[in-house]
């Protein structure tokens, strides 16, 4: 059978984008992509690119504190001019995403500016009527934020549309404690907005080190964020030009907006799916093995639509390896294990690789390096917040199995402690490396003893069998 393509991508984010450059410009194949929206996608126009310029817009007042610390009388951050940033924002991002499109167009990628869905394993129906086949067909649409179902929830914005607004509101309510929930939540204190954070849970940041959460948990609070735990919304109402929101005590405010950071789904709903047999998970999901493969042998999924680990250099790995294996003659899997990650809070940023405290007690034993002080440069301006700094260790084979730290610039950081993690290192390896001084770095070299040891404990039952 002949195929207008080789392979069509469904979806112009990272993961789309990277398979479909790297099939087409190294590999010779003829290739096509479909973006509904905006190329670039999630990260580059509605997440982390926008969202990192916004943080480092936030933290003006910070700063100015910390300076009249060092002895900079009356530094004032000044009043924060939305129109002039969100002016320079949209001009940054029309500028990414002209680059993606010509990265594209560069490596032969022929584009559609259209919705495509699918219509069985080699055929893609475009928007506009037209039908195209290929060989092989890469789902990487992403994820789109998740609604927690209650009445009135159109009336909430969705993380989207923080960068969207006309003007900022004067108070809002954050709903969520995931790192789209914190992150938007330093932001808008930040910038000057009377920001109220819930969360359903105790403690924000779920599923990282549980040290670190009570951490950011305590800076959140510490920075000026109303935030409130083991609470729930129930419904939103439009009262006059303000969302009244009701609690699950029965209490109920009114703000100038709510936000819902409440997760997201993947976005498989109405790509014609039920059409070819691609497997999907409970949540949505699409089901694939190692090699991005689904139960479709020309399907192929990559990303956040896959639901494995939803991050962006994820998704840019996985489009990479896809290409090379079924294009490229070189077979690639990409591991899901050590993939660092950053939340980028303010002032004091959270960041891991490897297993958490909890996980690594639940697998066996684990010696414990960790400490917690105050870093020079705030302690000198009269900040009372702390660095935490730890490494997991397995007793046995002194293999490293985590780093945790929360810090400035803590992503920073771990990209670093990331490279000998992933070899394997062992602490020995991290006692043999000359300390960098002064530096809050410098810790994670220079901690001798472990502050507890976990031992993992065997029913006695399970012990005699």
């Amino acid at each position: 059978m002949t195929f207008d393509f080789d392979l069509f991508v469904i979806g112009g984010g990272s993961g789309g984008v990277r398979a479909a450059r790297i099939a087409a410009g190294e590999h010779g194949a003829r290739v096509a992509l479909a973006e509904e929206s905006r190329m670039g996608g999630t990260c580059v126009i509605r997440g982390c690119v926008p969202k990192k310029l916004m943080i480092f817009a936030s933290q003006a007042g910070l700063m100015a504190e910390e300076m009249r610390g060092y002895g900079w009388e009356g530094a004032q951050a000044g009043r924060f001019d939305w129109p002039v940033f969100k002016h320079k924002l949209d001009s940054e991002l029309n500028r990414l995403e002209l680059i993606y499109t010509a990265n594209l167009q560069k490596s032969g990628v022929q584009i559609f500016h259209q919705r495509a869905t699918i219509v069985d394993a080699h055929t893609v129906a475009l928007a506009d009527g037209t039908r195209k086949t290929a060989k092989h067909i890469l789902i990487a649409v992403g994820g789109r934020p998740a609604l927690p179902g209650i009445p009135g929830e159109e009336l909430g914005l969705i993380s989207d549309d923080l960068f969207l607004l006309d003007r900022l509101p004067r108070r809002v309510l954050v709903v969520g404690g995931g790192y789209i929930a914190c992150e938007f939540a330093t932001i808008l204190t930040g910038l000057g907005c009377e920001t109220v954070q819930v969360y359903r849970g105790d403690a924000v940041l779920r599923g990282f080190d549980r040290q670190m959460r009570d951490m950011a948990t305590l800076q959140l609070s510490g920075i000026g964020i109303d935030l409130r735990l083991n609470v729930n919304l129930t419904r939103l109402e439009r009262t006059g030009d303000q969302t009244r929101v009701t609690f699950s005590d029965d209490s109920h405010e009114d703000f100038d907006a709510v936000i819902w950071a409440t997760g997201r789904d993947p976005y498989t709903g109405g790509l014609g799916l039920e059409n070819t047999g691609v497997h999907l998970r409970a949540n949505g999901a699409i089901q694939v093995d190692e090699w991005s493969q689904t139960s479709v042998p020309s399907i192929f999924a990559v990303g956040d639509v896959t639901d494995r680990v939803n991050l962006t250099p994820v998704a840019i790995r996985e489009g990479h390896a896809f290409a090379d294996t079924v294009f490229g003659g070189r077979a690639r899997r990409v591991a899901h294990s050590n993939i660092a990650s950053a939340v980028y809070l303010r002032p004091h940023e959270a960041a891991s690789v490897g297993l958490t405290e909890e996980q690594a007690c639940a697998r066996g034993d684990v010696d414990v390096y960790a400490t917690t002080f105050r870093p020079m440069r705030s302690m000198f301006a009269g900040s009372d917040a702390k660095v935490m700094m730890k490494l997991l260790v397995e007793p046995e084979t002194d293999v490293v199995l985590g780093c945790h730290i929360f810090g400035p610039d803590a992503g920073e950081m771990i990209q670093l402690a990331a490279i000998p993690i992933t070899m394997g290192a062992t602490k020995a390896d991290f006692d043999a490396t000359m300390a960098v001084h002064p530096t809050a770095a410098e810790e994670l070299v220079t901690m001798r003893q472990p502050s507890r040891r976990h031992r993992l404990e065997i029913p006695a039952q399970a012990a005699t069998a």
